[in-house]
């Protein structure tokens, strides 16, 4: 559809918008304005339709390389099921690289309440051991997660996305429990009066610590940069760099980036021209 950028003014767009507003009675599905930038590792509240394919390389003399393939399927008008895939190519002390599929995870997100400009979910996903753990890819324990999400529309194109849970193994033997923290500042700007291609930098601050004596506060931060690639904004990719600040024996930089396909606005092919 060609865009009508220089065809309307500002108040009759909005008006466009109210009037069409008016047509879907039903309070209950969120508002399409709380389908915020997605951060890389800040889960989003609103519920989505839409493949993820990330990628984290560590800036080391031997990168590890993991890779995480997500399946988001909307469920009615506040419901969301996803499935992760995660995979992964490390090394180990000698130098041996171990390649494979890591804990697969399925979870259902819930939207607990949406305005004009907010909306909070809860997510709970059962995290199962497929993964090889004497290779390093996996925890060899099924794991219970949950979490709840935030997202908060600001001024000036600003907006705000928040995530705080917690992780509970079945057996603490080998992996403790965890609390995690996660914020996403950013903005949004659209070339073309607003309908062109959209950028949306972002800083995002991420926490984790394991419930166990001892233990550490891990804290990084990450800025990064989302894009629109496609003129129907359905197509998007991002791009970080995780920088540890805390805890930081072991851990070293990674850069951080995926492919997002919203794919109930359109197919791989449609919306580029």
């Amino acid at each position: 559809m060609p865009a009508f950028a220089d065809q309307l003014t500002v108040a009759q767009i909005d008006a466009v918008i109210a009037h069409l507003r008016t047509l879907c009675r039903d309070a209950s599905w969120p508002r399409g304005e709380l389908n915020l930038p997605r951060p890389l590792t800040t889960e989003k509240a609103f519920p989505e339709d839409e493949t993820v394919m990330s990628t984290a390389v560590a800036a080391h003399r031997a990168p590890d390389v993991t890779h995480e393939i997500v399946y988001e399927h909307r469920l009615g008008n506040r419901n969301q099921l996803e499935v992760s895939i995660p995979l992964a190519s490390l090394h180990d002390q000698t130098g041996t690289v171990a390649r494979g599929v890591g804990d697969v995870g399925v979870g259902m997100k819930r939207v607990l309440f949406a305005s004009a400009n907010s909306i909070v979910s809860a997510q709970g996903e059962l995290i199962m051991p497929t993964g090889n753990k004497a290779k390093g890819l996996g925890t060899g324990v099924t794991v219970f997660e949950a979490f709840a999400a935030y997202g908060q529309i600001l001024p000036s194109h600003m907006f705000l996305q928040a995530q705080v849970g917690t992780e509970q193994p079945t057996s603490t033997k080998d992996t403790p429990r965890a609390l995690f923290g996660r914020a996403a500042l950013g903005t949004s700007v659209r070339q073309e009066n607003g309908v062109g291609r959209m950028w949306s930098p972002m800083l995002e601050l991420l926490t984790d610590r394991d419930l166990e004596d001892g233990a550490r506060t891990s804290v990084d931060l990450m800025p990064q940069f989302q894009v629109t690639i496609n003129r129907r904004q359905h197509i998007r990719v991002n791009l970080g760099l995780q920088v540890p600040v805390t805890n930081r024996t072991g851990r070293s930089k990674q850069v951080v980036f995926y492919f997002l396909w919203d794919w109930f606005d359109g197919g791989l092919l449609d919306g580029w021209r």
